[in-house]
């Protein structure tokens, strides 16, 4: 099963991990010359150019729209296909410097009772009489095998430093926190969107998606990876929508 985040870094996204997780998750935009607190340059110019990302994703905080972001963890299943397993409860909040990556930051958090697996319960029930969970995703979440969320009840994800790739993306590198152990996780992130007015807050826009992966074993959880039934590699992805919170909503 995968674990992970709330996800994310120190980059124009989400800190998303395990933003990431990590989140992750949850980045910055790119550098330019000119104040990046009043955007100029209309969204989608013709090339992606760190200038235009720079003018409609100013300098500030930036909250996450909980209605528009998703943070997924894959496992690899009997070695046939990837299990997919979403996080509901979380949250990536970023601190973005367009002209300054290395003062940009990422943070995020979740809440491992939030784990989905859309495995049916009455299917669970059925083929584990013996276990004291009602569902699988109680199982994950609350299995001392597993997520173990009465004794470690938040996985967070915060960056250490951002990389700029390309006007487009970036490579977030930040420390997860999960089951009482923290490691180093990198995750490469995409600017996917930006404007400089949200159509309805008015506020400054950026969306983002980050990608990572990491070893549950590096966390202690090793259950079910020898024999291999279930993968020791946890892979991550974040989509999500942010908007400007230290600007008032027009």
């Amino acid at each position: 099963m995968p674990v992970s985040s709330k996800p994310f870094h120190r980059f124009p996204i989400v800190t998303k991990p395990f933003l990431l997780l990590a989140a992750a998750l949850m980045l910055a935009a790119c550098s330019q010359s000119g104040s990046p607190d009043e955007p100029t340059a209309a969204a989608g110019a013709a090339d992606a150019s760190q200038e235009a990302v720079a003018m409609v994703a100013p300098a500030g905080r930036y909250a996450m729209d909980r209605n528009h972001a998703s943070l997924e963890f894959r496992v690899m299943h009997l070695g046939l296909a990837p299990y997919v397993l979403r996080f509901v409860d979380f949250d990536v909040s970023i601190e973005l410097d367009p002209l300054n990556h290395a003062n940009s930051l990422v943070e995020v958090t979740i809440d491992p009772k939030s784990i989905r697996s859309d495995h049916d319960p009455s299917r669970y029930q059925a083929t584990h009489k013996n276990s004291p969970f009602s569902s699988f995703d109680e199982d994950l979440a609350l299995s001392p095998k597993f997520l173990n969320a009465d004794e470690h009840p938040r996985i967070a994800f915060r960056s250490t430093r951002v990389e700029r790739l390309a006007a487009d993306r970036l490579r977030v590198i930040g420390d997860l926190s999960l089951l009482g152990k923290t490691r180093p996780v990198t995750l490469e992130a995409t600017v996917t969107g930006f404007a400089a007015a949200h159509p309805f807050t008015k506020k400054a826009a950026i969306g983002f998606s980050a990608t990572g992966s990491f070893r549950r074993s590096d966390f202690g959880m090793t259950h079910l990876v020898e024999p291999p039934l279930v993968s020791d590699k946890v892979t991550l992805r974040f989509d999500g929508e942010f908007q400007r919170a230290d600007q008032p909503a027009s």
